[in-house]
């Protein structure tokens, strides 16, 4: 009888523990912008040194069709949050945005979500003004993905978003000077 309740207990729903004292609950529900920002009751938060996937910009799938690789990304981070119910904790704010950085928990084990995201080919190591990443361990997790051909690295026309920005901004800096 005992071992029965034991594994009727076992079965049966349970609350899910609070985050740690300083780090918050990321849920299904909030409003993602992008496959790196979302908003929960009126803040902005985003990935600490994380670049997803612009959206509006295009990569072409195996069946040669043109697909939103911002929309990708979007996806991914949904479905995480969605399995993992990651847990956050904000590192700084800046400019109405708080950066954070995420675990999700996989069975046991606590990832990195931005990590996870990288090493899955769905988001990219956040790059600094000048050119370097924000946080390193990214840097070496995106060149791992693209060595594998992981998600979006394995389309041939899909392009870094730092470099999208970049020419971005060296466009309007040529422009400017003129």
């Amino acid at each position: 009888m005992r071992k029965a309740l034991s594994l009727l207990l076992a079965l049966l729903p349970t609350s899910v523990s609070a985050a740690p004292a300083g780090y918050f609950d990321l849920l299904p529900g909030v409003t993602l912008e992008t496959g790196d920002m979302w908003v929960s009751n009126g803040e902005r938060f985003r990935l600490y040194g994380v670049q997803s996937c612009l959206r509006g910009t295009s990569y072409t799938d195996k069946h040669g069709q043109k697909r939103d690789c911002g929309e990708a990304s979007l996806a991914v981070l949904a479905a995480y949050i969605k399995d993992t119910k990651p847990v956050c904790a904000p590192v700084v704010k800046k400019a109405g945005i708080a950066y954070v950085v995420c675990y999700a928990t996989v069975g046991k084990e606590r990832l990195d979500l931005a990590n996870v995201l990288i090493t899955s080919g769905y988001a990219f190591a956040g790059l600094n003004g000048e050119g370097m990443p924000y946080h390193v361990p990214y840097a070496v997790a995106e060149k791992l993905a693209r060595d594998k051909r992981a998600g979006l690295w394995q389309f041939e026309d899909v392009q870094h978003p730092a470099i999208l920005l970049s020419r971005e901004v060296n466009a309007r800096t040529k422009k400017a000077d003129q």
